[in-house]
């Protein structure tokens, strides 16, 4: 019998009203194992109701009753990591370790949200003027949504829902509906933890529910992780309705390898930085740019790790990479390989065809390596999210710096270098929002903000730490004038002394 998944509204489940459905597969195997519920027009309505409702009690609760419920979450989290990996990996097909550390990276904002009250404090100025003080707090902004993407179904929704109720707001997150149960199975350790009804809700569906949301007077901001072309549209369309709005879009992150670089700590770093997930992460190194006359020497390295992954289903432990999402998807991949050497690249590795024994019909592509890749080649110009590494050249530092920041991407980069001289530049002189120093995926821990430059970013916030923090709040200055009590009329006598 095939798995429903239904919306998670009010604090229960609310079986699909709208009739339509959309599958979900096995990536592995390529059978369809679950059916999604899409929200209509009207049970998006209603998972804002709820939440707007649940806000008139939750948006006045104390800090103290807030991160009670987020500690009991997280102790719920963490008891049941290996089953939400589990969800991960039968839906979108990464290895378990991979699942694992998504899990992980989900429980650093949780714990971020566990000690917002630092995060929420105010500031006070005493006597600014005669008995005048002035003070700045933040308050929550009421039902806030997120839109995420398919590629982290439980660590994405976990980097905004934790933050937005600990500041004390409401949230309908819609989640990919690709990978959808690891989201409800979320929802439901929250409502274990002693989360409120309506305080949380989930609703599953398309551009039906994406637009509803963002359309909706009562939903005040939208979050959102995925494709350049949608977070452009989500900022577009939120904000035109009143909205504030952080929408973080694709990358193409490049890491550039200087000639003193120690090259086998950069194929190491390459390796696993486009590989790892099936290069299915908007931080994956997507294009290593070679200085100098270490080019040969650094694409045979690369090589010679990359022939070595172990490719197959997921929840097989000796699995290092797993299938793509789908076969289109998978399709899409393969044609940017087939097409690289026509556009002027050299084809070091080809994945394309790659099947696993037993599991002919999953979503499989092998490794990929591209080198003496072309800016003007489609596969380095587009995020192909997937196992295709590009390699190019460059003669100078500056030639390659030109490289980097002539991209309309600028999420993530990286340098490989032992000149401290050298790293300090690059990372006063790139264009991107996130930088690595001999460090291939530069995800800052959750109490700094993630986020990028350019188009992989839309809107003024990045998301998680003191950036997500005043994302999901808003400031108010508060300026007070009291009397002083020796002054009160006569015939009050408070005890203060009247001869001041």
């Amino acid at each position: 019998m095939t798995k429903i998944v239904n919306h998670w509204i009010g604090g229960k489940t609310a079986e699909g009203a709208s009739g339509t459905y959309g599958p979900v597969t096995n990536p592995a195997t390529g059978e369809v194992t679950t059916k999604v519920a899409f929200a209509s027009v009207e049970e998006v309505d209603a998972a804002v109701a709820a939440a707007k409702e649940a806000f008139r009690t939750w948006g006045q609760s104390s800090l103290a009753q807030r991160t009670s419920v987020l500690f009991k979450f997280r102790a719920l989290l963490d008891a049941h990591r290996d089953e939400i990996a589990e969800l991960i990996t039968a839906e979108h097909g990464k290895v378990h370790s991979d699942a694992l550390g998504e899990v992980a990276r989900g429980l650093e904002i949780v714990d971020l949200a566990c000690g917002i009250n630092v995060q929420l404090k105010g500031e006070l100025s005493t006597q600014v003027a005669s008995r005048v003080d002035v003070a700045s707090i933040r308050q929550p902004l009421g039902v806030v949504a997120g839109i995420t993407p398919f590629n982290f179904p439980a660590m994405v929704p976990m980097w905004m829902f934790p933050l937005a109720i600990a500041c004390g707001n409401t949230f309908v997150l819609k989640p990919s509906e690709k990978d959808p149960s690891a989201s409800v199975r979320l929802a439901e350790l929250l409502a274990e933890a002693g989360l409120p009804e309506g305080v949380f809700n989930v609703v599953h569906g398309d551009k039906v529910a994406v637009d509803r949301l963002l359309e909706h007077p009562d939903v005040k901001a939208v979050s959102f992780v995925g494709s350049t072309p949608i977070a452009r549209y989500i900022h577009t369309t939120a904000s035109a309705n009143g909205k504030r709005v952080q929408a973080l879009g694709g990358a193409k992150n490049h890491m550039l390898v200087l000639p003193d670089a120690d090259l086998d700590a950069a194929a190491d770093a390459a390796v696993s930085a486009a590989y790892g997930s099936a290069g299915e992460r908007c931080m994956a190194i997507s294009a290593v740019v070679a200085v100098g006359a270490i080019g040969d020497e650094l694409v045979e390295k690369i090589r010679e790790r990359a022939e070595k992954i172990k490719i197959g289903p997921g929840d097989d432990p000796a699995s290092e990479m797993g299938p793509l999402i789908t076969a289109t998807h998978r399709d899409k991949v393969a044609s940017y390989v087939a097409g690289a050497a026509d556009e002027g690249a050299e084809v070091v590795l080809d994945g394309t065809g790659y099947t696993v024994d037993g599991h002919e019909n999953g979503h499989w592509i092998g490794i990929s390596l591209l080198d003496k890749v072309p800016t003007t080649a489609k596969a380095y110009q587009d995020e192909i999210f997937g196992p295709v590494l590009c390699v190019l050249r460059a003669d100078t530092y500056e030639e390659a710096l030109d490289v980097v920041n002539a991209s309309p991407y600028g999420n993530g980069t990286a340098i490989f270098t032992r000149d401290g001289g050298a790293a300090r530049r690059f990372q006063l002189e790139v264009e991107a929002g996130m930088v690595g120093v001999n460090v291939p995926i530069p995800v800052p821990v959750g109490y700094h903000s993630f986020g990028g430059w350019k188009d992989s970013l839309f809107g003024d916030h990045h998301i998680y730490g003191n950036d997500g923090t005043h994302f999901y709040t808003r400031g108010k200055v508060v300026t007070t004038r009291w009397p002083d009590p020796a002054d009160a009329p006569s015939g009050v006598d408070l005890g203060f002394p009247r001869n001041h």
